[in-house]
């Protein structure tokens, strides 16, 4: 309960998003502090108790609340992207939090957002750049693949959605290519099956073989084991339409 009361003080005497995921931040410090002076019975000394808890959180890695937030911050640009708020894209975003995080916690990553953030100006670029130094490329990809999921929830990527996409890949520090072979996953083409394999359509077979295998390393779901259960779920079907592309191009050349 604190990190949440700690996030909306830290909106108003901090600035703006930033301050209410700091003040969210020293919450959660706090809360953990608490948790583990009950588990402990309280042995040991306050100061030193706070003192481990505080370094632990402050590690080089996201805290699950920094985490959330600032995805769910990135998954309502790409909701807003074309102009309009889209019922299904925002059902796909909490049923993923769900999935990822438990209907607990994924009610209240919402409840601080709608309360904190929701109306205030956000930026992909901040967010981006705080992510990167936190995040293995891998992780990043699958970000970059559930933010194509939300777009698509509607029937369509629209092209304001894909602009969006392409400056958050940026960001990201993702590659065209790999932006390219997530893209054509969700907006099908005629030459998609390739795209998504990372070649022209002028490759040969070995070269198409040796791509598809690049691609099954690259987005093999054991990458992502360490990640909650939505991730490995999208790792799965990024390595499905990977396997998919591969077996259209074998059929199409008869292979």
């Amino acid at each position: 309960m604190i990190k949440y009361i700690g996030a909306v003080v830290g909106y108003f005497l901090g600035r703006g998003f930033f301050g209410a995921v700091i003040g969210y931040f020293l919450g959660s410090a706090v809360d953990m502090f608490m948790d583990q002076g009950k588990k402990t019975g309280q042995s040991g000394s306050t100061g030193q108790r706070f003192k481990t808890v505080f370094e632990q959180a402050t590690q080089q890695s996201v805290s699950p609340g920094d985490f959330e937030l600032n995805l769910l911050s990135l998954a309502s640009i790409v909701i807003k992207a074309d102009g309009k708020v889209s019922q299904n894209e925002l059902d796909y975003a909490r049923q993923y939090f769900v999935r990822a995080y438990g209907k607990e916690r994924a009610n209240a990553t919402f409840r601080t957002f709608n309360t904190v953030i929701k109306d205030r100006e956000i930026s992909a670029t901040r967010i981006c750049t705080y992510l990167n130094s936190r995040t293995r490329y891998e992780v990043r990809l699958q970000i970059l693949h559930f933010l194509f999921g939300i777009a698509q929830a509607d029937g369509q990527v629209s092209q304001p959605e894909v602009n969006v996409l392409g400056t958050i890949a940026g960001y990201f520090r993702i590659n065209h290519q790999d932006f390219e072979s997530i893209k054509n996953m969700f907006v099908k083409k005629a030459d998609s099956a390739y795209k998504i394999l990372e070649i022209d359509k002028s490759a040969s077979n070995d070269e198409v073989k040796k791509a598809f295998r690049t691609m099954v390393k690259k987005y093999h779901p054991d990458k992502l084991m360490d990640m909650d259960e939505a991730y490995r779920a999208g790792a799965e079907e990024k390595f499905r339409n990977v396997q998919e592309a591969y077996e259209q191009i074998q059929k199409e050349r008869g292979m």
